[in-house]
């Protein structure tokens, strides 16, 4: 069949139209993906071409309240393999072998893995700097050294459950290490290079880096010192009586900053993989619940005073021994009672019936809602990992003795970081306060603080008079009651016992005890609260004998730490058969030795030197408060003789 001529030119000319749309369609594609998405293209392309060595970033250091490290970095590199650049596999393992401590086995299986980049573990983890320039000596090609770093905590086991401890990675697990891992780690960095696929470095390429953006560092509310005198005191503690565990906590009760927090048993942060998961994983002030006993009567006393239903000083109770509450016989600690009392040496006393009173005066509504105003039942919200509620009655589950036993610390389950809060309160003017650790956050390179956190206040419990009304009544308890073995001379010293049977499988141990104390200082402007509790000590078990003169060495040192100065118009203790009074020491300069016997008055011994009649010199200087039977020595010299009218 004869195709004519404009066929010809018309099938010629739709081909044409065709080509050029196909070629116009191509070179708009073509155009489209070199500009418009040549960019991101070359950069999908370099990335996968792209391979890194890690850089960390600097953990940031924790730092106590006046600046001091608690823990920070040391250098410890990583050593690293990329496994295409390596030259004699054999040859490399087996010098790494002997530098690493590890087997020419295992390197080589490590450096000929089908990866990019490897890391050499175990034993190129985390070295020292000397076995890293030791590796960078062998100069072997595809072996690197990558900076790193590992944590170092200075002291020790010092403040372990506050601090915690990182991970092979830098990452906190536990303690303020965890709480605030995110910006305690940073942002990581790298070297990076340019790679075909076989892992090959691209002839021509450079290295890129990425510095890495350090963490920030985290100070402390925690006082060193006063942390070191607290760890101290648990130490002879535990080893005079054998406890099963012992916690201590020291906090401000103006504003809920704690000062210092242990317990017994614990551990050094780089050598937690020595002890038990629970000792590291427990941090007791905060974990640890049960009944708390009489340092819990402070907040019936403070619900009783609140709501005008004692009068301390002026109205009597009668204690025969014991209370009939709901048909059962509740005891004092007292075999026989304490007779006719005021209300201030029920609280004085610590006696239980009076307390049981107390409870029955406000209702269970009334004192279980003082209660949970004081922050029982919930958690504090302190920043730090594992923190229990503890336990109370539900409202309908209270009878006459559930509301008996609550008023004297008995069937209710407290944290003791619940009771330091709760007994600041009750003290501090009257506000619940959030206990806290953190203090500020801290730029590494400028050293100018970029957040301060602020102290909470929860609530307002009581008011400020009534407040004053139970510094008055605890300072009471340390100066002529129960807790005598808490006071410190020239300091204003409040305070509470507490001595709780152990509930064991379901029953209260009649042989096992928790005994505690809670002491605050100065009582008419509370600085410091400063609680301690032993899980069953050997020997007698009670607070005011064992609790509370834990309590007394950490407050003496840590007031003096703390620069909390002496008060005057200290209530005179009251001296108990076996107890050793203070006495004032008098001056004797001036006095002839004739005549000073008068003034020692049986109350000194006497050491002197020197040749001469009269005393030019005395130590202890006049006015000093000391034991009775303390030594005196003078210095005597040539003086003018003394008249006996002084």
């Amino acid at each position: 069949m004869k195709v004519s001529s404009v066929t010809v030119r018309r099938r010629l000319f739709t081909a044409l139209v065709f080509m050029l749309l196909l070629f116009g369609a191509l070179a708009a594609r073509l155009g489209y993906v070199q500009i418009v998405k040549g960019s991101e293209l070359s950069e999908r392309a370099e990335d996968s071409w792209r391979r890194e060595i890690p850089h960390i970033a600097k953990r940031g250091e924790i730092l106590d309240s006046k600046g001091e490290k608690l823990a920070y970095n040391i250098s410890s590199p990583t050593i690293m393999a990329i496994p295409v650049q390596v030259k004699d596999a054999k040859s490399t393992a087996a010098k790494l072998a002997a530098a690493l401590d590890m087997s020419e086995e295992k390197l080589l299986a490590l450096i000929t893995k089908k990866q990019y980049i490897v890391s050499l573990s175990p034993g190129g983890r985390k070295i020292t700097t000397d076995k890293a320039q030791e590796i960078r000596e062998l100069n072997l090609p595809g072996i690197v050294v990558a900076e790193d770093n590992k944590r170092y905590y200075p002291y020790g086991n010092l403040a372990a459950h506050v601090l915690g401890f990182t991970g092979i990675d830098n990452q906190g697990l536990t303690g303020v290490e965890l709480t605030y891992d995110e910006r305690l780690r940073g942002i990581a960095g790298s070297v990076s290079f340019l790679s075909d696929a076989a892992g090959r470095q691209l002839p021509g390429s450079s290295d890129a880096y990425r510095q890495p953006r350090d963490g920030l560092n985290l100070q402390l509310t925690i006082d060193k010192q006063v942390q070191t005198i607290m760890e101290r005191e648990l130490d002879q503690a535990m080893l005079q009586f054998q406890a099963n565990s012992i916690i201590a906590i020291a906090m401000n009760p103006q504003n809920g900053e704690i000062v210092g927090m242990a317990s017994r048993p614990s551990y050094e942060p780089e050598k937690f993989r020595e002890v038990p998961s629970e000792i590291y994983n427990r941090n007791l002030p905060i974990w640890m619940t049960y009944e708390p006993g009489s340092t819990f009567k402070i907040i019936t006393l403070s619900a009783a005073l609140e709501e005008n239903k004692v009068d301390l000083k002026h109205e009597r109770f009668f204690d025969p021994g014991h209370i009939e509450v709901g048909g059962a016989r509740l005891r004092c600690w007292k075999k026989g009672g304490h007779g006719s009392q005021t209300f201030l040496e029920v609280v004085e006393n610590s006696c239980n019936p009076g307390f049981v009173t107390l409870g029955n005066r406000l209702g269970k509504e009334t004192l279980f809602e003082y209660i949970r105003n004081f922050g029982f039942g919930t958690k504090t919200g302190v920043d730090m990992q594992g923190e229990a509620s503890g336990i109370l009655f539900k409202l309908s589950q209270v009878g006459p003795v559930e509301l008996a036993t609550t008023a004297f610390g008995q069937g209710v389950s407290v944290t003791p970081i619940q009771q330091v809060a709760a007994v600041s309160a009750a003290i501090n003017g009257g506000v619940l306060y959030k206990p806290h650790v953190a203090k500020a956050w801290i730029d590494p390179v400028t050293g100018k603080t970029v957040e301060t956190l602020e102290p909470e206040q929860v609530r307002r419990v009581i008011s400020e008079e009534t407040s004053k009304e139970v510094r008055e009544a605890l300072e009471s308890v340390v100066a002529k009651g129960t807790g005598r073995n808490a006071f410190i001379d020239g300091y204003r010293v409040g305070g509470k016992t507490g001595t709780a049977q152990k509930v064991i499988n379901g029953r209260y141990s009649t042989t096992e005890h928790i005994v505690s104390f809670v002491g605050f200082a100065p009582a008419d402007d509370p600085q410091l609260v400063v609680y301690v509790a032993v899980d069953n000590p050997q020997g007698l078990q009670f607070g005011g004998l064992i609790a509370a003169p834990i309590v007394r060495n950490i407050m003496a040192d840590a007031l003096g730490a703390l620069g909390v100065p002496p008060r005057e118009n200290q209530l005179e203790k009251n001296y108990k058969y076996g107890e050793t009074p203070i006495v004032v020491v008098p001056n004797l300069v001036g006095r002839t030795v004739s005549h000073i016997y008068e003034d020692l008055n049986m109350n000194f011994n006497l050491v002197s030197a020197g040749t001469g009649n009269t005393v030019i010199q005395q130590a202890p200087a006049a006015g000093a408060r000391v034991e009775r039977g303390s030594t005196i020595r003078v210095y005597l010299g040539a003086g003018d003789v003394e008249t006996d009218e002084h």
